[in-house]
């Protein structure tokens, strides 16, 4: 049986370690938001919600990245994360990442696999 997908965005929405594509997902029987980032030619997806404080990630919409453009940026309190893993780098996340999504780029499209 193939795994259903949802399109996202066209893979030309998503420059290398620019500005990433917001979308929502359902999660516990309400829609949360999310995003996907382009980092080293690969296409990574997280829900928009820091590991540390329930706040979304973007401190202007779609701007993840910090200004090395090597790290996403929490807006709150500056925690770093890294955009291939989500794995907290540094910051008052304690040590919890973000949540990762199951994302896929097909024929110049991003899906979300369901």
């Amino acid at each position: 049986m193939a795994q259903e997908q949802r399109l996202i965005c066209p893979s030309e929405a998503l420059p290398e370690s620019g500005k990433g594509f917001r979308f929502t997902v359902a999660r516990f029987d309400a829609e949360v938001p999310a995003f996907v980032v382009r980092y080293r030619g690969k296409v990574y997806g997280y829900l928009n919600q820091c590991g540390h404080v329930p706040a979304q990630l973007d401190w202007q919409p779609g701007e993840f990245f910090d200004d090395s453009k090597l790290y996403l940026i929490c807006s709150i309190h500056g925690a770093l994360y890294a955009p291939d893993s989500g794995r907290c780098l540094g910051g008052r996340c304690q040590g919890v990442g973000l949540k990762a999504l199951n994302i896929c780029e097909i024929d110049d499209k991003i899906f979300l696999n369901l």
